[in-house]
C-alpha cells in the first residue's frame, strides 16, 4: 500500500496491449487498497496528515524545488492535490499516451493556466481560426492587455500560411506558444498537427528556442484523437464534454510530459482552480462508460448528418465524415483522426430569423450550449457560443447569421430526425 492510499502506479507491462475500454474502468485501482471497495471511495479531506517530520519536509521539497513527489509520497493540502484527483489523472494520462496529467474546474481554467505557464509579456502567440469564443476571449483580452500579441493562422494546412503568420508575430515578439484547435469550434475545421510541429522544430533551429504547441481535443476527445503522437507537447481537453458526457460537472485537462505539465501544474496550486474530490470522482464514473456512449453518439451523428446533407434547407453541413477525398483535409484527417466525432454545423437558407424559427420548434433536441452529453444539442453559434467575437472576425471565419452547431447524444436516430424535420418546416 502506498503513503497516499491508493495502489502504486502499474508498471508499463500492467496495462500495456488494454484497450481505452478496460483502462477506463480499472486502471491504477485495487479494491484491496479501500477496504474492499469496488469503486474507489470519494476522499473528502481538505488537509492529510504526515507519517513524520522528515516526510513533511521532503514532500514539500519535491513538490516545490522537484519536478513532482513520487507516487508513494504523502499528501499535504488538497489544493495541490487529493486521492480522487490523482487517480483520475492517471487515468486521463494513459488514455491520452501522456507521461502526465493535470486536471482542473474547467476546460477554460486549463486553457488560462496553460497559456500563462508558458507566455510572458513581450511573447506572441499563434492560433488556429476559428477558436472557442473563450479562448479568443482570453487571447485578446486579459493576455492582451498583458503585452502578449496573438496571431490567427488563416489555413492550418498550409505550411506556407503557418510560416507567413509566424513572420508577422515575430515582429511583435518572440513566438511562446503555438495554440491549435483542431477540429474548430464551431466549423469543424482541421489543423495539420504534425506539419505545425515540425514547423515549430524549423524555427527553434533558426530561433535557438521552440514554441510550445498545446492542442484543444475537446471536440474529438481522446478516442478519437491523441495530439501528443503528432508532436504537440499538450493536449488540452474540455472533460465537461466527452469524458464528463452527462452535462453533470465542469472539468478540463492538461496532459503531456511532466517537464510542460509541471509549470502549469505549480500555477494552479497558486491560482487555485484545481478539481475538487467530487468532480474528480464523478467523471471517474463517467470515463467507465466513455467508450460505449462514444459510439453510440458517433453513430447517431452520421446518420443525422446524412439527413441534413440532403435536405433542400440545408445549404452545408461541416461532418467530419463528409470530407472530399483528395483534399488537403481529407489526408490529415485520416492521418490524425479515428473518426468523425458527434459535433458538427450545417447551414440553412436564410439567416438568423429563419434559424431563430427552426430553434424554437425542436422538441427532442435540447437547446443549449455545451456538447458531448448523452442529450442532443443545438445552438445558434453567432449569438451564443461566439457572440463575444467580433462579427467581422466570425464572418471570416465561417460562422454566420444561417449557421447552427449540433451536438448528438445517444437518443434513437430516428427520434432526432424526426425532431429535425419537423422544425425545419417552420420556415
Amino acid at each position: 500500500m502506498s503513503g497516499d492510499g491508493l495502489p502504486e502506479r502499474p508498471e508499463a507491462s500492467l496495462h500495456e496491449g488494454l484497450h481505452p475500454d478496460t483502462l477506463a474502468v480499472g486502471f491504477n485501482y485495487d479494491p484491496a487498497e479501500a477496504y474492499g471497495a469496488v469503486k474507489p471511495p470519494i476522499v473528502l479531506s481538505s488537509t492529510f496528515a504526515y507519517p513524520s517530520a522528515a516526510a513533511a519536509k521532503e514532500v514539500h521539497r519535491a513538490y516545490f524545488d522537484g519536478p513532482a513527489p513520487e507516487r508513494d509520497a504523502p499528501f499535504i493540502y488538497a489544493r495541490l492535490d487529493h486521492p480522487n484527483l490523482k487517480l483520475l489523472q492517471s487515468r486521463l494520462a494513459i488514455l491520452d499516451g501522456a507521461e502526465d496529467a493535470a486536471a482542473f474546474a474547467s476546460g477554460m481554467a486549463a486553457i488560462s493556466a496553460t497559456m500563462l505557464a508558458h507566455l510572458k509579456p513581450g511573447d506572441s502567440v499563434l492560433h488556429t481560426t476559428p477558436l472557442y469564443g473563450g479562448t479568443h476571449g482570453l487571447l485578446y483580452g486579459p493576455l492582451a492587455g498583458l503585452g502578449i500579441k496573438a496571431v490567427g493562422i488563416a489555413d492550418a494546412l498550409s505550411r506556407q500560411s503557418v510560416s507567413e503568420t509566424a513572420e508577422t508575430a515575430r515582429k511583435h515578439g518572440p513566438i511562446g506558444l503555438i495554440h491549435i484547435e483542431s477540429p474548430a469550434n464551431p466549423t469543424a475545421g482541421i489543423a495539420d498537427i504534425r506539419m505545425i510541429a515540425d514547423f515549430a522544430g524549423e524555427l527553434a533551429r533558426r530561433e535557438h528556442e521552440r514554441p510550445v504547441i498545446s492542442v484543444d481535443n475537446t471536440f474529438l476527445g481522446s478516442l478519437l484523437q491523441k495530439p501528443l503522437e503528432h508532436g504537440a507537447d499538450l493536449c488540452i481537453t474540455s472533460l465537461t464534454k466527452y469524458a464528463g458526457g452527462h452535462s453533470d460537472l465542469l472539468g478540463g485537462c492538461l496532459t503531456g510530459s511532466l517537464e510542460q505539465v509541471g509549470p502549469v501544474r505549480m500555477l494552479r496550486t497558486l491560482l487555485g482552480t484545481h478539481m475538487d474530490p467530487f468532480t474528480s470522482w464523478l467523471l471517474l464514473r463517467s470515463l467507465e462508460t466513455f467508450p460505449l456512449r462514444n459510439a453510440r453518439s458517433n453513430a447517431n451523428a452520421g446518420a443525422i448528418a446524412a439527413f441534413l446533407r440532403d435536405h433542400p434547407k440545408v445549404t452545408g453541413v461541416t461532418y467530419l465524415g463528409f470530407l472530399e477525398e483528395g483534399s488537403p483535409a481529407k489526408a490529415v484527417y485520416d492521418r490524425q483522426c479515428a473518426g468523425p466525432g458527434s459535433t458538427f454545423s450545417f447551414r440553412i437558407k436564410g439567416g438568423e430569423r429563419q434559424a431563430f424559427a427552426m430553434l424554437d420548434r425542436l422538441k427532442v433536441f435540447r437547446m443549449a450550449v455545451s456538447l458531448g452529453g448523452t442529450e442532443s444539442l443545438i445552438c445558434h453559434s453567432a449569438s451564443t457560443t461566439h457572440y463575444s467575437v467580433p462579427p467581422d472576425i466570425r464572418r471570416e471565419v465561417g460562422v454566420d447569421d444561417s449557421s447552427l452547431r449540433i451536438s448528438v447524444g445517444i437518443e434513437h436516430p430516428d427520434d432526432l430526425i424526426a425532431d429535425l424535420a419537423q422544425a425545419l418546416d417552420a420556415f
